[in-house]
């Protein structure tokens, strides 16, 4: 347990982000090691020593592991040096997995979720709103940074007000790593014992915004004219000076969501605030009678694209739900089957 261990090899601990919460959720009989990435079968964990310095250690999973380790997870080594166990999750950040599989967690045990989405073509609504349901989901605090602000006429101060608008209680801070706006109170997100992870697509500069908030040159690997210039390969842990935890995991190339429906409701409050003045309490706000939602488009108190992007993200939901539902699919197939064989019938005429 982790009271047997020395108040040096308990501060390596808090150096890496272990917190009362996980302290109390422990139930291995050694000193947890924390991952930094997962190769497959090999996991990369750091982990701390007696004297409280810390320990780099590549070891395999254990058979019949019940869950695979990610970025963030605390594991417990055996004498063999494979990980046995992995401690339970506090928080999580998801995204949709392949049919079938359920949602992929991305990394585990995060305090602060950092939604980082360029300015430099314009703000993307689409783009804000989906992060903003990815961080509501994961239990953590998200914030939504507004990366190169230096390329808009006015710092990304509109920017920043239609973000505000458009992720409801969700801190936005406009930032450039240029010229330094936003990066103290950036800092302040990323204190001592806390982890922190960053979401965004490729080109967004999170490397460039971690090289400035650290004063690294962190290295990036090149990719392909159409795809940006520089992009992080493997999802690494990397330990701040200012004492907290940041993970970098790779830019998402979907955003497709894996969340439930509170998450979404979170981000467009606006819209759940009308709703609850619909005629009918399952209201779906696609030309149901009597839809307060619907009433307020038409009047121009909530924006058209608003209640698009809602019922996208609704669609998309109930078809996680569906494919991850074998009974649901089959049923799905067997209506699709019928359609098609009914289309396929000559007409008599």
């Amino acid at each position: 347990m982790t009271d047997t261990l020395t108040p040096t090899s308990q501060a390596g601990l808090a150096r890496l982000g272990w917190s009362p919460t996980d302290e109390a959720d422990w139930n291995g009989h050694g000193a947890p090691a924390r991952v930094i990435v997962n190769h497959g079968s090999i996991c990369e964990v750091m982990l701390a020593g007696a004297d409280g310095r810390l320990v780099h250690h590549s070891a395999t999973t254990a058979p019949h592991l019940p869950a695979t380790p990610v970025a963030g997870d605390w594991v417990e080594l055996g004498a063999d040096g494979r990980v046995h166990a992995v401690a339970p999750r506090r928080a999580v950040l998801t995204r949709a997995g392949a049919a079938g599989s359920g949602p992929q967690v991305m990394a585990a045990n995060i305090d602060t979720v950092l939604m980082v989405v360029p300015l430099d073509a314009g703000l993307n609504a689409r783009m804000v709103e989906r992060l903003s349901v990815m961080g509501w989901e994961s239990g953590a605090q998200p914030v939504l940074v507004l990366s190169k602000a230096d390329r808009t006429h006015d710092e990304g101060a509109d920017d920043t007000a239609a973000a505000e608008l458009l992720s409801p209680g969700v801190p936005v801070l406009p930032v450039s790593v240029l010229t330094g706006q936003g990066l103290d109170t950036l800092r302040t997100w990323l204190g001592p014992g806390t982890t922190t992870v960053m979401l965004g697509p490729s080109g967004a500069g999170k490397t460039s915004l971690l090289n400035a908030l650290e004063g690294t040159d962190e290295a990036v690997t090149a990719i392909g004219r159409a795809g940006g210039r520089h992009t992080t390969t493997t999802r690494r842990l990397h330990l701040l000076t200012s004492g907290g935890v940041l993970l970098d995991i790779p830019g998402i190339r979907s955003l497709e969501v894996a969340a439930s429906r509170g998450a979404v409701d979170d981000v467009f409050a606006d819209l759940a605030a009308f709703a609850q003045l619909c005629q009918y309490g399952d209201c779906g706000h696609d030309g149901d009678g009597g839809c307060a939602v619907e009433e307020a488009v038409h009047t121009g108190d909530l924006p058209h694209a608003r209640l698009v992007n809602w019922r996208k993200l609704q669609g998309e939901i109930a078809y996680r739900e569906r494919r991850e539902d074998p009974t649901a699919m089959a049923d799905i197939r067997r209506q699709w089957k019928a359609v098609s064989k009914q289309a396929r019938r000559p007409r008599r005429g």
